[in-house]
């Protein structure tokens, strides 16, 4: 079995179909191998940079060229690309707090399931009679899939002095405007519905504007679902705090602490301008919206290797889809 500093690395790492390169390391170099040694708690990508000695984080971080100072280390660039732009998408994503389901596939064609709600109430069964049954299907139309990205526009020489943990930075916001993209396709299909006939049901505000009345109607909608998630535009959310119920001191002490706010009903309430002007959307987070992932985030990984940072892409391909449309409810507060 091969040691962490006798590895050889190349391109055809990131080209298995099925699995990434660092998954492609473990199986080489398993993690499980260094339990109890110095290396313990490091994946077999992080050996690798201690192997080249390449520092990617703090003051004295190395620059981007220590990656491409031997052919062999060269490889190790485009899976430290990839990584921070992940890092970005997940650094303070709320498409993780709204999704009840992902579900990775290796194709281009994906049709997600639903039940029926007859009969779904568990009466008592007489002894001989039939069992009521809850029927599961594939839905009509399939998933519609996006491709989102960037394209890493700049040369080689003009950031191969650049210290890692800068340019850590600038990937992570890459990844920070794929996730932002991949918010807003979320929101269209909680708002429009995924194809199958199943967009928000809109409840109307009593009056001309938004009383706490409003937010108790909209709570009532969710029968056989909870109101735990709500989303918002920065303009619904400064009606929302202007109500007196959202003025309560345990609610403001922990925005203070926190940053994240919560209404008087337990849901939990992000803004973002991923949400239509003035929209108000209500879900379960548990049951609403199933994530449909093609693969890892993609990486031009031959240009990177081969210091072609021109154009160079990182793509993301996805989709959603509605699992219960009746966990999602709308409101217009204009």
């Amino acid at each position: 079995m091969a040691y962490y500093d006798n590895i050889r690395l190349e391109k055809g790492m990131y080209a298995v179909s099925g699995k990434s390169f660092t998954k492609v390391l473990e199986e080489m170099d398993p993690s499980e191998n260094y339990r109890g040694t110095q290396l313990e708690g490091l994946d077999a990508f992080e050996r690798q940079l201690k192997r080249f000695d390449i520092k990617v984080s703090g003051g004295r971080s190395d620059m981007v060229e220590k990656f491409f100072s031997t052919a062999t280390s060269s490889a190790l660039f485009p899976e430290y690309v990839k990584r921070a732009v992940v890092s970005g998408l997940n650094d303070s994503n709320i498409l993780e707090q709204i999704i009840a389901a992902k579900t990775y596939i290796d194709s281009l064609d994906y049709r997600s399931i639903t039940s029926s709600r007859d009969d779904e109430e568990l009466k008592p069964v007489a002894e001989g009679s039939t069992i009521p049954a809850t029927t599961v299907k594939t839905q009509e139309n399939l998933v519609k899939l996006y491709k989102r990205g960037r394209l890493l526009v700049a040369s080689y020489e003009a950031i191969r002095f650049q210290r890692l943990d800068l340019f850590t930075v600038t990937l992570k916001q890459i990844g920070n405007r794929i996730a932002r993209s991949q918010l807003e396709d979320a929101v269209n299909v909680l708002l429009n519905g995924d194809g199958n006939e199943n967009p928000a049901k809109e409840v109307e505000l009593a009056g001309e504007s938004l009383t706490y009345q409003d937010l108790i109607n909209l709570w009532g909608e969710f029968d056989e679902h909870e109101m735990n998630t709500m989303l918002v535009d920065t303009q619904a959310m400064m009606k929302l705090l202007a109500l007196e119920e959202l003025k309560d001191p345990a609610t403001g002490l922990n925005f203070q602490g926190t940053g994240k706010l919560s209404t008087p009903m337990g849901a939990n309430l992000y803004k973002s301008i991923a949400v239509p002007a003035g929209k108000l959307i209500a879900l379960d987070k548990r049951s609403a919206l199933e994530m449909v992932t093609v693969g890892d985030v993609g990486i031009e990984y031959d240009k990177l290797i081969d210091r072609q940072l021109e154009r160079a892409a990182i793509t993301a391909t996805y989709g959603f889809a509605k699992i219960f449309p009746d966990a999602v409810r709308a409101m217009d507060l204009n």
